[in-house]
């Protein structure tokens, strides 16, 4: 028989979230916040093809590169994600100039593009790269913890108010410092000939939408931010509710 809904079977389902597990206490500023108090600036780093430069342009950006590790005194993470390409806002604005497109020819000729663009990408499964720089800023108390108390924080990882208190105490300063870092690792990488863009806070929170709900999230897109009930105190985590 199906469980009947209840207040307290649904405080039960809450307990047993996985959200509870997750290291992250949310996102504000451009900014994730970790349940330690740390934050993490994250970086959107282009790629380039290595194998078509030139041998001087080669040995160029190899000891740059060099340069911009040796010039680091904190770590940083490096990732490249790999996901299905997904091109259906292109295809969306495709579609929207195809119903206001005039001219009979070129109006079939989009038509058949925008078919064969879907299928070539359905069946073909086009893979599309992104290459990112995650940059930390942790508070002397989380470099401190002892293997005990991360022990006790695997077992009982609940938020706790107090937790909150002291992470809206110390973000302003932390960011100070973060901003400084960023500005060091944005200097070095552009140096190498990339670009470099630092994540927001809405792109930040649709990767990891999508890394946890990777079926889920290319059926049901995320809505833009500015279309979201947002709520919260900027110097607090942010809270996003659906409208």
């Amino acid at each position: 028989m199906k469980e009947k809904e209840t207040v307290k079977n649904a405080k039960k389902r809450k307990l047993l979230s996985t959200q509870r597990y997750l290291e992250f206490a949310g996102v504000h500023n451009d900014t994730l916040v970790l349940k330690n108090g740390g934050i993490r600036a994250i970086l959107e780093v282009s790629s380039v093809n290595f194998n078509l430069k030139s041998e001087e342009e080669q040995n160029s950006i190899i000891y740059s590169y060099q340069r911009f590790l040796n010039g680091l005194n904190f770590p940083v993470q490096i990732l490249m994600r790999s996901r299905k390409l997904d091109i259906d806002h292109y295809l969306d604005d495709l579609r929207d100039k195809l119903r206001h497109q005039q001219n009979e020819l070129l109006k079939n000729q989009m038509g058949e593009y925008i078919e064969y663009i879907s299928k070539l990408v359905e069946y073909a499964d086009i893979m599309e790269k992104r290459f990112f720089v995650v940059i930390p800023q942790n508070p002397s108390r989380a470099e401190k913890t002892s293997i005990f108390a991360s022990f006790l924080e695997k077992i009982s990882p609940d938020d706790k108010v107090m937790n909150v208190i002291q992470r809206r105490k110390e973000f302003k300063t932390l960011k100070k410092g973060l901003d400084e870092r960023v500005n060091v690792v944005k200097t070095g990488l552009e140096n190498c000939g990339l670009s470099v863009t630092r994540v927001n806070t809405g792109e930040i929170i649709e990767i990891f939408y999508q890394c946890y709900n990777p079926q889920h999230s290319r059926t049901q897109k995320m809505r833009p931010m500015e279309e979201m009930a947002v709520s919260g105190n900027p110097e607090d985590e942010l809270v996003v509710d659906d409208k």
